[in-house]
């Protein structure tokens, strides 16, 4: 089987569009084939596993001890507790090749920059996509119009990552 981990905040509610999209998208891919892995906590993370758990799926939560936050939510079919961030963020790179980047805060910015410098660099081979758009359009446009000019990074570096919001597009960008 292969696994699709999807990262995004912790601190979203079933309220949240983003939450919603992150369950139905899971729930789309999980429907394909595909196991969905997280950080298994709240949020971005319990929709996703929600949506691959309620969808028969395979909902993988890696979770991490920390004083606050992090919970394992109650959709996962299989769960780790890690005792560290590096290591877990470790693990959520280790178990894909493709990773969905919700919206989310320090965390997700932390993971994301970790698969982009992997690919950037040729370290491995991700297939990475921003989902949401009106989310991280500003990030992208940072990267364009500040980190490009300056020559912090190269035109190759829009290469290591696609921008879909339409699920449809994602599916078939993942099976290409």
């Amino acid at each position: 089987m292969e696994y699709i981990t999807i990262f995004g905040s912790a601190r979203f509610d079933e309220h949240n569009p983003y939450y919603k999209a992150a369950f139905n998208l899971a729930s789309k891919l999980s429907k394909a084939g595909y196991g969905i892995v997280t950080g298994g906590s709240g949020g971005i993370m319990e929709a996703a596993n929600k949506g691959a758990f309620l969808s028969g799926g395979v909902s993988v939560g890696i979770n991490v001890i920390l004083p606050f936050e992090q919970k394992t939510n109650s959709y996962c079919t299989t769960s780790k507790l890690i005792s560290n961030l590096p290591d877990r963020k470790k693990e959520l790179i280790s178990m894909s090749d493709i990773f969905i980047i919700m919206p989310g805060g320090f965390g997700t910015l932390d993971e994301l920059f970790e698969v982009l410098t992997e690919a950037q660099t040729g370290v491995r081979k991700h297939k990475i996509i921003f989902c949401c758009s009106d989310f991280w359009n500003p990030l992208i446009d940072f990267f364009k119009n500040t980190l490009l000019p300056n020559g912090a990074i190269n035109d190759h570096s829009f290469t290591t990552f696609t921008v879909l919001d339409d699920f449809d597009e994602i599916l078939e960008y993942i099976h290409n």
